[in-house]
Formats: C-alpha cells, structure tokens, sequence
C-alpha cells in the first residue's frame, strides 16, 4: 500500500455512513486509540449494554465498589475481546496500562482504574465499556479509502456527553468544522 492513500486517524473520531450495512457500526461514533502498521484499535462511544449497570460490572470481576458505581453506565466499545472492560478517560494518565490517545484522552484496561472508579477515587471524566473495535494491518486505511467511514476531530464534550442518542448526529456536525 502506499504512503499517500494512508491517513492516519488516531486521536479521531470515525463516523460509520449512513447505511452501512455492518450492524455492530450502523452509526457508531468510534474513538481511534490506536493506528499504524500493525492496524486500529478503536472503541465505540455511542452504544450502551441494554442491562447491564456499573455495580454488576464491577461486582462480577470481583472489585469492592459503593453507592455511586449505581449511576454509571456501561458501554458496547465494539464487537472485538467482548469480555475485556476499557476505560476511555481524561486525566490523570498514571494508570497501569494507560494508551494516551491525544493529549487530553487515554485508554485503560488495568485493574487499577477500575478500582479507583468503583470508590469513586477515578478520573473525572470517563466511560466504561466491554469490547473495542479492531482492524488488521491496512484494513481500516482500505475501508476509509473506499469511503465506508468519515473522519473527524474528537470532541470529548461528545465523547463524556450523556446524551448517548445524539452522539452520532452532533459528531457528524463536526465533519463540516474540518
């Protein structure tokens, strides 16, 4: 593949279009953590578990929580290692397994997040999810030359935002902005 079809789309968003047929995408706004080489990994921010909430999470791996793991909601991050709990985050960064993904916005998946978070002693801002989004070596640079996803800026208004049903339509007002 050469180097002038390659964008690289870490620290984006990837919006699916309208229509794709793929439903784990069908409007996903996917934060890219993760692109070069090797492939992508991303995590979808706009999908939340139907049942699932932050204490059963958090009671099911065994991690000590109290009241207020209540109130957070658990995400679909996409439909690869399903079983796996992310954390996409502001700061701090000091976790054990941290991803920065651009200056403001990290990725985790140590126990030592999810603790802090189930006794409220995490980051500020941050979502909790189960799976990610992965593609193989030049995969999404393909799917984004054929057009199946836009790209844009991330937003972490749009990514902690609670509003998960107008994730996808106030991202695709972004794409105009670059």
């Amino acid at each position: 593949m050469s180097d002038d079809i390659i964008q690289c789309v870490k620290g984006k968003f990837i919006l699916a279009v309208p229509g794709l047929p793929d439903p784990n995408f069908a409007q996903s706004v996917t934060c890219i953590c993760e692109h070069n080489e090797t492939g992508a990994l991303g995590i979808i921010i706009n999908k939340l578990h139907p049942l699932l909430t932050g204490r059963e999470l958090f009671e099911d791996i065994g991690i000590t929580c109290n009241e207020g793991v209540d109130k957070i909601q658990i995400h679909l991050g996409g439909p690869v290692q399903q079983n796996g709990v992310f954390v996409l985050h502001g700061p701090p960064f000091d976790w054990m397994d941290c991803l920065q993904i651009t200056p403001d916005l990290g990725l985790s998946n140590s126990r030592d997040i999810l603790e802090a978070i189930a006794l409220q002693k995490g980051p500020e801002l941050f979502i909790v999810l189960l799976g990610c989004a992965g593609w193989g070596p030049f995969q999404l640079d393909n799917e984004l030359n054929e057009n199946a996803w836009l790209s844009c800026s991330i937003s972490e208004d749009i990514v902690f935002g609670k509003d998960i049903g107008l994730k996808w339509e106030k991202a695709m007002m972004l794409i105009g902005d670059n």
